[in-house]
């Protein structure tokens, strides 16, 4: 699924509907819309309220963006949170006048790691399931609470720290979509340290690309995965993306291999599959989130034999590294704009665009808007598609949900695998109530007709959305009709690496809205 966020340009026949009329579809029959009954306050309640809101935030965005930020936790900035000191903003955007800049709340500190994870725990969130785990086929599952998170991020970035790693170094993640992805991203930023992300589907060449590019000096990586019924050795992939930043001068000093695929066997000969070495995938119902000697997270059905090339220099075991580290971390309280991440975008100008994100404007962005946007309450099981290769995993998937305590949902899988319906099989298994998806997915998933959605239980939806690219009217009918029993609103994102977050987008409880061809 390729469901990277760059905009394209919206298209002159985009549909936006009130959930309240009546509308016709391309053949003229009428489909009726329903407004769904929800229980809770909403963080927008209506229209008056968001153009209030959006008048503040023109007139006054100094007082609107201190309101919102004091949601958040910031060391040792009580004076200038009051306004006394510094303000919200500062920018140059006149050549003439200097170097052009902007800066977001200069003078504070903070730390997204403590914002996510240890905020949340003093909330009283630590036994909640901060995600589940989806693998790819079925049965393959796993779960990770607030608590266990932290720990497991505070173990990660010792183990970062141990091997030299400070603030503003650069480590590359080159990862499936398992639970030791987010844990590896919360680790680094725990400590100052820039993580690179790089999509697990991605060739040598195009990993190594971007290490060289972002001068990463260490690599996170799994020995293999399966996508649907495709194998992936992303160890091998990994080891010649290393020998090919070696060849241009820039060696990898560290490997981190998390051990996802079951029981290996390395070509000099390293047996790890006894329970003696901690290397033993454990079975079904076994083993715990914490529990870092058997290996991943993430429980498997599937047991794999694999052989893997290993170098003693580099090459490390993640869950071997996690053991011996302790799972207390003290934050590396970071500037406003201090780097945060580096996400490269698609490289449609020929090379790929590193995209550098800074941590105070980043933060309260991306949790802003996924709160408002997708009406985000502690209840919702929230299931975000895309893989935290792109844009859309960073914001929506790992930071902005996080730190407004969600559940969330990682998947491992592709929606056909082993059958189409396995998006509502997750829908249904979780009861998902806030599902984000792209355009793309729902129109192949369309072409299996709505029988396959119509098996499943869909009432816990309350609110669905697109990402990616514009849809089309027929795929923005279906997916209203069929998955969210024409009962879900529907808010179509548009936005960009770049901006971090979205930029347009309808808000859950909109009435019917005209697009004009700009836009």
């Amino acid at each position: 699924m390729d469901d990277r966020p760059y905009f394209r340009g919206c298209n002159p026949h985009h549909l936006d509907i009130g959930l309240d009329e009546s509308h016709e579809t391309d053949d003229g029959k009428p489909v009726s819309f329903r407004k769904r009954e929800s229980s809770h306050s909403p963080h927008v309640d209506g229209m008056g309220d968001y153009l209030e809101k959006y008048k503040e935030s023109i007139e006054n965005p100094e007082k609107f963006w201190t309101d919102v930020a004091r949601d958040f936790y910031w060391h040792d900035t009580t004076e200038r949170m009051n306004r006394h000191q510094k303000p919200m903003f500062e920018s140059n955007l006149d050549v003439r006048k200097g170097p052009i800049f902007t800066r977001f709340m200069p003078g504070a500190k903070t730390n997204l790691s403590y914002n996510a994870l240890d905020r949340n725990i003093e909330r009283g969130l630590g036994n909640k399931i901060a995600y589940y785990w989806e693998g790819n086929n079925i049965g393959d599952e796993g779960k990770v609470t607030y608590s266990q998170l932290l720990s497991n991020v505070s173990r990660f970035a010792n183990a970062l720290k141990e091997m030299g790693l400070k603030k503003g170094d650069r480590v590359a993640i080159y990862l499936p979509m398992i639970l030791e992805l987010p844990i590896a991203m919360l680790a680094c930023a725990r400590i100052g340290v820039i993580h690179s992300v790089v999509f697990g589907g991605f060739s040598a060449d195009s990993l190594s690309e971007r290490m060289i590019d972002g001068q990463c000096s260490v690599l996170v990586t799994a020995d293999g995965v399966w996508r649907g019924n495709k194998f992936i050795n992303l160890k091998e992939i990994a080891d010649e993306a290393c020998a090919r930043c070696e060849a241009h001068g820039h060696p990898i000093t560290r490997k981190f291999v998390v051990r996802h695929m079951g029981p290996v066997k390395s070509v000099s000969n390293q047996l790890a599959n006894s329970s003696e070495n901690g290397l033993t995938h454990h079975p079904k119902g076994l083993g715990g989130a914490g529990d870092q000697r058997r290996g991943s997270l993430c429980t498997k059905v599937r047991q794999d034999a694999l052989v893997i090339a290993w170098d003693d220099s580099i090459d490390r075991w993640w869950h071997e590294e996690l053991h011996r580290a302790s799972d207390s971390c003290p934050v590396e309280w970071m500037d406003a704009e201090d780097p945060l991440f580096i996400l490269y975008t698609s490289g449609s100008t020929g090379k790929p665009k590193g995209v550098l994100h800074t941590t105070a404007g980043y933060m309260v962005y991306a949790a802003f808007t996924f709160k408002c946007v997708f009406d985000y309450q502690e209840d919702d099981v929230y299931w975000c598609t895309a893989d935290a290769g792109w844009i859309t995993g960073h914001s929506y998937l790992v930071y902005g949900p996080l730190i407004n305590g969600v559940t969330g949902i990682v998947f491992e899988g592709i929606p056909t695998h082993p059958e189409p319906d396995r998006y509502w099989k997750v829908i249904e298994k979780y009861r998902v109530t806030k599902f984000y998806t792209a355009p793309t997915v729902i129109r192949s998933l369309m072409k299996f007709g709505e029988d396959l959605v119509l098996n499943h239980d869909r009432s816990s939806l309350k609110i669905l959305g697109t990402v990616g690219e514009p849809i089309n009217p027929e795929a923005w009918l279906w997916y209203h009709k069929y998955v969210g029993n024409s009962q879900c609103a529907i808010v179509d994102t548009y936005w960009q690496t770049e901006t971090g977050g979205r930029k347009t987008t309808r808000i859950s409880f909109a009435s019917s809205v005209t697009i004009d061809q700009m836009g």
